[in-house]
């Protein structure tokens, strides 16, 4: 693989987008839900456009207090609601910014259920795909929401993380494990150069899994993301890797 998106969730108040916005190629930002609000939207989307980097929304579970990383056991049809008003302010932001929105990344717990649940998955996925057939999912690979996206004729961006530990190849370990987050530069560099060089994961049961991904993200809340994403670029770069948003 001659080319890699690198991507972090940004517009989340924690202190570290403009320097991440140096080092990715993508930037998935929040919608006012788990975080924000429409001001951090438009900072961060100018931001982003200044650095020429491709703009995705990131909407989650309207919980602030949990940051959208507590499942809430909301119905598809309430998924379907706040997700569709979420992406809507995000739009107008962007409109207002004069920029496009290239994808959706779902946030947080949000993500996580739609990674397993068919039906939160479809509720996603359809309610993308009649607000905008043209964005691109961003999704971890043989997911629900994988799926789902595909039957909903929407485009797939296949994406891996370098800063958090598998369970499988469709699940992240819990963040109430010790061993859930990476932030060791060098490590997410050798995992993000096996992940594009040799496209395989290792998760924390020692097993390889195949994996092929045209994303790799850095949560842009880890206290380590700066150091982790310049560790990664570096890596990739030395090793011929071209770093591109994925819609090309």
């Amino acid at each position: 693989m001659s080319s890699i998106d690198l991507n972090a969730d940004l517009g989340e108040g924690c202190g570290s987008d403009d320097e991440l916005l140096t080092l990715v190629s993508s930037a998935s930002i929040a919608c006012g839900a788990h975080a924000g609000d429409e001001r951090t939207m438009r900072v961060a989307i100018e931001l982003a456009l200044e650095r020429e980097v491709s703009i995705g929304a990131h909407p989650g579970y309207p919980d602030r207090t949990g940051f959208g990383r507590v499942e809430t056991g909301a119905t598809p049809d309430e998924i379907r609601t706040f997700l569709l008003a979420q992406l809507e302010t995000f739009a107008a932001a962007c409109r207002g910014a004069g920029a496009r929105c290239r994808h959706v990344k779902p946030h947080g717990a949000l993500y996580n259920r739609a990674m397993g649940d068919a039906a939160a998955a479809e509720s996603i996925a359809r309610a993308v795909a009649g607000f905008d057939p043209s964005l691109v999912i961003l999704c971890m690979p043989g997911s629900r929401l994988h799926e789902a996206a595909d039957a909903a004729g929407l485009r797939i961006a296949r994406e891996a993380f370098i800063d958090r530990a598998y369970a499988s190849t469709t699940a992240l370990v819990p963040r109430s494990s010790p061993a859930a987050v990476i932030d060791d530069p060098a490590i997410a560099a050798s995992r993000a150069e096996r992940m594009v060089l040799s496209r395989v994961m290792t998760s924390v049961d020692g097993v390889d899994h195949e994996l092929n991904a045209e994303s790799l993200c850095v949560h842009g809340d880890n206290p380590k993301a700066v150091p982790l994403m310049r560790a990664v670029r570096s890596a990739l770069e030395r090793a011929g890797v071209t770093i591109a948003p994925f819609h090309g």
